[in-house]
């Protein structure tokens, strides 16, 4: 039986109340308590754990009802917890808020139920008195099976303000405040078409942290909402010890690049793979003795143009993608193997590895939950081998042409399903992020892949050696 420290889920009645600026008062806070806070994410959101990971100096995590199992997810929580003080476990959307409207599958409530935490629920008071006690006994009581321990009012006009609130939980409703958070400008965090702004872009600096950690103190009852937190007991699987690293994967890592699931990189870790991060906006050429690249989703499009200015490393990863280097894209690493991205402002050449081009949108295209099956062999498994991701972006792909498509893709809401996965020699890319840990063959599969491919590599190069210095006897 594993024990993780105490922790709690930060749920909001609906999506835009403020969950990620009280999750981040709250870690900023605690960590100046000289507590060590462990965060996490419910859903596939990578911008706020993103955000998560600067204000408590760990790798947020994502657990998800849909993507995972509940087993999957006790793990996740079970293993990133163990050296944590507190966890703090930032919900998606509405509490109940998920896959459909029948059940409340992959929402945060389920994950609290499977977690067995309480929920700390955060409210807009922006424009409510007493109807907050209405609404917080109507989430309170919806499922009996769920703890909600107290709430957090956002953006609070002041302490009179929160007095009417307090009150009306007080004679209205069974659950405690535990205080507010006010409204103010500095701690609203810009957003942009696919959500907040990310860490990347240091648009929540230390000193707004440490501006949400003061508020925190003045206007929260941390003791009290620490001793409702819980503690976590389960068991998790045995893992195998990390194998010595045997491949190197070189990791995008910038303002443009952001997006990878932290399990994914830890799953490929324990499989056999070093990363080594590099940036397509800043570094001239691609790590030395690379033998893969993951081009995780971000913000290409935002930076277009410097990344097609950056025309050395652009050079590097078109000549590596021809000599057959193992790459996976995802969303916006597909888009820079594109030919171009056409944004507002102009057409921006890009890898020309795939022979695509794509086009910003303005409105989403594909959104959702995504089950993909391989309909090939490929750097991911064999032929039939499945896993679980989610599709996000404002852009769609033009001329596609004949390109080859190794997965079936089929959408969780409407079930309809389509060919997907684009690939060209060991060149693989898709809108979908997949989460590795929804089959747990997969991060293994892409290593040995890896693996093949260098050994296959390495006795090419001994055989052209052999054959030069044959050459070379002869012509003596």
């Amino acid at each position: 039986m594993t024990k993780a420290g105490k922790g709690f889920v930060v749920a909001g009645i609906a999506s835009g109340v403020g969950k990620t600026t009280a999750a981040l008062a709250l870690i900023a806070a605690c960590r100046r308590r000289g507590l060590v806070v462990q965060p996490f994410k419910c859903g596939p959101d990578f911008i706020d754990g993103g955000h998560h990971t600067r204000a408590s100096g760990r790798a947020s995590r994502n657990l998800d009802g849909w993507m995972l199992t509940m087993e999957r997810n006790r793990e996740i929580f079970l293993r990133g917890s163990e050296t944590a003080d507190l966890s703090v476990v930032e919900g998606v959307m509405g509490l109940f808020d998920g896959v459909n409207g029948r059940s409340d599958a992959g929402s945060t409530a389920e994950i609290a139920r499977w977690l067995d935490l309480p929920v700390i629920l955060v409210v807009d008071a922006s424009a409510i008195a007493r109807s907050a006690a209405a609404l917080v006994h109507g989430f309170s009581s919806f499922d009996p099976a769920l703890k909600v321990a107290g709430v957090i009012f956002n953006r609070v006009a002041g302490p009179s303000h929160y007095q009417l609130l307090q009150d009306a939980l007080d004679s209205g409703s069974s659950v405690q405040a535990f205080g507010y958070l006010p409204w103010r400008k500095e701690i609203e965090i810009p957003e942009r078409h696919l959500g907040l702004v990310t860490a990347e872009e240091n648009v929540v600096p230390a000193s707004t942290l440490a501006l949400l950690g003061d508020l925190a103190e003045e206007s929260i009852d941390l003791n009290k909402l620490l001793e409702a937190a819980a503690p976590a007991y389960g068991k998790t699987n045995d893992v195998p010890p990390d194998r010595r690293a045997t491949v190197h994967i070189g990791v995008a890592r910038d303002p443009a690049f952001s997006f990878y699931y932290q399990d994914n990189l830890d799953a490929l870790g324990r499989a056999g793979a070093e990363i080594m991060e590099f940036s397509p906006l800043h570094d001239a050429r691609l790590p030395e003795a690379v033998d893969c690249l993951y081009l995780g989703g971000g913000y290409p499009e935002v930076f277009a143009q410097e990344l097609a200015a950056n025309r050395s490393m652009i050079a590097d990863v078109r000549r590596a993608a021809e000599e057959g280097l193992p790459i996976y894209a995802e969303c916006g690493g597909l888009m820079y193997l594109a030919r171009e991205i056409v944004t507002q402002t102009g057409a921006f050449p890009m890898a020309a590895v795939l022979p695509l081009s794509v086009e910003m949108t303005e409105k989403l295209v594909n959104f959702g939950y995504r089950e993909v099956y391989l309909v090939s062999d490929c750097l991911l498994g064999v032929a039939g081998s499945q896993a679980r991701g989610h599709s996000f972006h404002f852009s769609r792909i033009r001329d596609i042409g004949n390109l080859e498509m190794v997965y079936r893709a089929k959408s969780a809401r409407t079930g309809h399903e389509e060919p997907d996965g684009f690939r060209v020699k060991n060149v693989l890319a898709s809108y979908i992020h997949l989460h590795f840990l929804s089959n747990p063959a997969m991060a293994q599969a892409f290593v040995q892949y890896v693996e093949h491919w260098r050994s296959l590599r390495r006795l090419a190069v001994q055989d052209v050696r052999s054959e030069a210095d044959a050459r070379g006897v002869r012509n003596v």
